[in-house]
């Protein structure tokens, strides 16, 4: 079994699945929000992609909890929203996007349950403008929010005592969020997704 994590003062977790257009908005807002601030130590920027109940101990060590992700809130493609604390279960299940959400909202009530829950939580959530097309990116009402979706992110932060200090050169090597192959440019130059594996 593997050691628990760290203690975490804050985590900033973006979910979703990049194979599939705009489930991947929370996997990269936090990919452009990393390559462009460096934060302090006690500041965990972390892809949750679609682990679910993997995600357990790490929310279980944060204070606080920063989650960037598509909910379908019923908005006009696009739309974005700051959900804060006891709203963020509600909005993680209630009209779910994909299978990842159940996975996450079921995160945040064990850790409830086990008495290890962040002190503040937060979601910025924006409204997919199309989920179904496995090998697609973001489309552009949804792309044209990250901007906003950092700006929102550090804005909370910023509130929570954390200073981010902009980068010099994005990140490389053991510094990054994940592969190279699957960041936003290099994945939106690809003619095809990488095949799954068994």
């Amino acid at each position: 079994m593997p050691p628990d994590p760290p203690p975490i003062d804050v985590l900033v977790l973006g979910i979703g699945n990049v194979l599939w257009a705009d489930e991947g908005f929370g996997v990269r807002a936090v990919e452009a929000l990393h390559a462009a601030y460096r934060f302090p130590s006690g500041v965990r920027i972390m892809d949750g992609g679609t682990q679910g109940m993997f995600l357990l101990p790490y929310v279980q060590q944060a204070a606080r909890l920063l989650v960037f992700d598509a909910i379908d809130f019923g908005l006009a493609p696009g739309e974005m929203r700051l959900i804060r604390n006891h709203d963020v279960p509600r909005y993680m299940g209630a009209k779910k996007v994909s299978m990842h959400q159940t996975g996450f909202q079921e995160v945040l009530a064990s850790a409830s349950l086990t008495g290890q829950y962040p002190a503040e939580l937060a979601l910025i959530g924006v409204q997919p403008v199309e989920l179904d097309d496995y090998g697609g990116s973001l489309r552009p009402a949804v792309k044209s929010r990250l901007p906003d979706a950092i700006r929102i992110g550090l804005e909370v932060l910023s509130d929570w005592g954390v200073q981010a200090r902009e980068r010099g050169a994005a990140p490389g090597g053991d510094d990054r969020i994940g592969p190279p192959e699957l960041d936003l440019g290099n994945y939106e130059r690809t003619d095809s997704p990488p095949a799954a594996s068994d």
